[in-house]
């Protein structure tokens, strides 16, 4: 198994990276997020997932571990392809993904080519027991090397306070909806509780 591929990025393409690495150029399967995070003639590291069909070898390549996790559990998913994996993908951050699942949001999955209404509110029921909301998907570095900690930290603890209020996941979730994720998680919170009514 192919557990990353360093080395200089020397071509792009829409959902693909080609990276040299001892000078053999792995052609890697991505997702638009990685492709806005790496530069060609850079050093890029990607995370990967070697996909074995019966006519096919393919390698899958991500900018951070969230992202690659998130496809992984895309995929364990009946009728989530990597093809429509790495759709959902580009269209959502793994952090993104999570609320989606938390708050029932199957409608956001849409926006992803190829993700139908049926699909997506089948994502979103087989995640509900894979993913902790409070716990998940944290923010690691992606392919630029820019860790996003506090961002994603920050939304799963306020969800996680919330929940402590009595609120549930889901209702907490679909409060903290296009809320500005770099405010203190006590800013979200309060943001949360005002959109919640309370």
């Amino acid at each position: 198994m192919i557990y990353s591929v360093k080395g200089v990025l020397t071509h792009t393409e829409p959902n693909l990276a080609v990276v040299e690495a001892g000078g053999v150029g792995f052609a890697c399967r991505t997702t638009a997020n990685t492709l806005s995070n790496v530069k060609t003639g850079a050093e890029a590291v990607l995370y990967t997932y070697l996909h074995v069909r019966e006519d096919a070898f393919e390698l899958f390549g991500f900018g951070g571990h969230d992202e690659l996790r998130a496809f992984k559990l895309l995929i364990s998913i009946s009728g989530v392809g990597p093809k429509a994996a790495l759709s959902i993908l580009s269209a959502l951050s793994p952090q993104d993904l999570v609320l989606c699942v938390a708050g029932g949001d199957s409608k956001s999955l849409t926006r992803a080519q190829g993700v139908g209404a049926k699909l997506a509110q089948r994502i979103v029921l087989e995640l509900k027991d894979k993913i902790d909301v409070t716990d998940s998907f944290g923010g690691d570095s992606g392919a630029s090397g820019t860790p996003h900690p506090t961002s994603a930290g920050n939304t799963s603890e306020a969800i996680a306070a919330l929940c402590a209020l009595g609120f549930t996941t889901a209702q907490a979730a679909k409060a903290l909806e296009g809320a500005d994720r770099t405010l203190p998680t006590s800013e979200l919170v309060k943001l949360a509780l005002k959109k919640i009514g309370k």
